[in-house]
């Protein structure tokens, strides 16, 4: 079976994409679209990626009517998270240690939720 290799784009609604493009440029380090094909797309690096449908009654996401949630990876949450507060931006860490790694959540500008994950490394 073919399978695919990975997410190529994540598109959704805002109110504002131009200032949330920009948001999360400035805070998380993610390069807005490009306006040319000379210009190359934000990078990510590889790793897991869980791909995970929820029940429609779900309170993970927060606000019922929130239809997504995007899991970010990050490599230092403790850094991630000062240089977010630092920045003004609110952070909720889960102070739980998972076997698969730390947690901590943030919203973007129009409220939509973030996870920061930083996987534990899973020996071979």
């Amino acid at each position: 079976m073919e399978k695919v290799s990975g997410i190529g784009g994540i598109f959704f609604r805002a109110k504002d994409p131009a200032a949330l493009a920009s948001w999360y440029e400035k805070h998380l380090g993610i390069n807005q679209v490009p306006t040319s094909y000379d210009v190359e797309p934000w990078q990510q690096e590889q790793g897991h990626t869980v791909f995970a449908p929820f029940d429609q009654s779900t309170e993970y996401f927060g606000r019922q009517e929130q239809q997504w949630m995007i899991n970010f990876r990050v490599n230092d949450l403790s850094a991630m998270i000062a240089q977010l507060e630092s920045a003004g931006i609110k952070v909720t860490v889960d102070p739980e240690d998972y076997p698969n790694g730390k947690f901590a959540r943030i919203h973007d500008p129009e409220g939509n939720p973030i996870e920061l994950w930083q996987p534990k490394e899973i020996p071979s």
